[in-house]
């Protein structure tokens, strides 16, 4: 009876988490957009699907976040589908798109030639537009997959970062909407995208 007495006695009020891929950073706003992580089993594949997109407020300290969040449009590549989603900011919703697939290698690790250049000791772009050649490339390192495709020409108007995955950020608040603290788990040495 003591413990809980303690817990309950003190007042302290316990905080909630949120997780999910950035869409939108507003540096000036300070404001992150994120589409939620539906999974709950953490050994499995993050799910981003979770509707509507939600917006939080960052934490003033500086000690409270990590690095800033890239946004990005891609919510998932299905390699054996041949389908990219995205989510669109106009429709404020998903689109899957159906791609041409024209050059796939799988079990790429991070220091492959291909997506690293040990001359200079960095990755390589992980997302390449060619609006002249028609094509994406995309590694994902969490896939381990390097893809080049091609999408309907009309998709080709959409800005760049469509096609790239936002980093993960993982936000603990007491208030809705107003961040706590903000990890960029993309970006941290235990899980990279």
């Amino acid at each position: 009876m003591v413990p809980v007495f303690l817990l309950t006695g003190c007042g302290q009020e316990f905080g909630k988490v949120d997780q999910g891929r950035t869409i939108a950073f507003d540096k000036a706003k300070k404001t992150v957009t994120l589409i939620r992580d539906t999974n709950t089993d953490p050994n499995k594949q993050p799910n981003y699907n979770g509707l509507p997109p939600v917006t939080y407020v960052i934490p003033d300290d500086p000690a409270e976040m990590g690095p800033e969040p890239k946004p990005g449009g891609r919510m998932k590549i299905d390699t054996k589908k041949n389908q990219i989603v995205i989510f669109d900011p106009k429709e404020q919703n998903f689109k899957t798109i159906d791609y041409k697939l024209i050059e796939q290698k799988e079990n790429i690790e991070r220091n492959h030639p291909l997506v690293f250049d040990k001359a200079t000791e960095k990755a390589k772009p992980n997302l390449i537009v060619d609006r002249e050649k028609k094509t994406i490339t995309i590694y994902s390192a969490r896939q381990k997959t390097y893809t080049v495709f091609s999408v309907p020409d009309e998709y080709f108007s959409y800005p760049d970062s469509t096609w790239d995955a936002g980093d993960e950020v993982r936000i603990y608040y007491k208030e809705p909407g107003k961040a706590a603290r903000l990890m960029n788990v993309s970006k941290t040495d235990i899980y990279k995208k």
